[in-house]
């Protein structure tokens, strides 16, 4: 079980960083140190992760299943492994990865609203599926447009990192920078395309049981993680601006 925890010196006062702010570590814990909070896993979407709150008292932690806090700095904590994927800065892991699992449920919900298009007859509108209504063709061409392109420009800048890594350069900050600013706009792509085509599934949508209500929720969970967070944009504006971006993106 992986967990952070604020580190705390032999007088029992927290540590701090040069800035005054409390240090933090991961670290690992076995199963029988936690104890599982029972029914701290009560939301709106991603209910099925088999996600939960733990907690642990009085369990000594040996140095080797602990690690830096990735966040403050973001340093890589891989690098002592060969090969290009280790060599890669946190910025390629950290934000792409919430990013990609909200592109893929916007790319099922974009899928649901088809299916149910082909198959639905609305009521008190002209006879016809839903397919054949032309805000409907307009919302699929568009949602599919809008993901397609958060998608293209995150993993485009994915791949200028990784090609920069393997020629054995440096990545610099503003590659860094524009990572984690495609992630977050890949992000915000899918949930763009995703209320699109929410809306357009009329009532089916908001059946709790129904595939469009299920990828609304979980898309939706997904988004509020501070990895793509909207206060990225300004970060990463810092740094454009030739400004410090702050320890979170050094």
């Amino acid at each position: 079980m992986l967990g952070s925890f604020e580190i705390v010196d032999d007088d029992r006062r927290p540590r701090r960083d040069p800035d005054g702010k409390p240090v933090y570590c991961r670290g690992i814990f076995r199963r029988e140190e936690a104890e599982i909070v029972p029914g701290s896993w009560d939301v709106a979407g991603l209910r099925g992760t088999g996600s939960f709150d733990w907690t642990v008292e009085d369990v000594f932690l040996p140095e080797r299943r602990t690690m830096p806090h990735a966040g403050i700095p973001l340093e890589n904590q891989w690098a002592r492994w060969p090969g290009i994927t280790y060599a890669l800065p946190v910025q390629c892991w950290v934000g792409p990865h919430h990013s990609a699992v909200i592109t893929g449920i916007a790319r099922a919900g974009i899928d649901a609203l088809i299916e149910l298009a082909g198959g639905k007859t609305p009521r008190g509108r002209p006879p016809g599926l839903l397919c054949e209504n032309p805000q409907v063709q307009d919302a699929v061409g568009r949602a599919d447009a809008i993901l397609n392109a958060g998608r293209l420009y995150r993993n485009a800048m994915i791949a200028e990192l990784w090609n920069t890594v393997a020629s054995g350069k440096e990545t610099t900050l503003e590659q860094r920078a524009r990572c984690r600013l495609a992630s977050l706009y890949a992000g915000d792509s899918a949930r763009q395309a995703m209320d699109l085509v929410y809306r357009h599934g009329g009532s089916t949508s908001f059946m709790r049981n129904s595939r469009l209500a299920e990828c609304w929720r979980d898309l939706h969970t997904v988004g509020q993680t501070v990895t793509i967070a909207p206060e990225w944009y300004p970060i990463g504006g810092r740094v454009y601006l030739g400004m410090d971006p702050g320890p979170r993106l050094r």
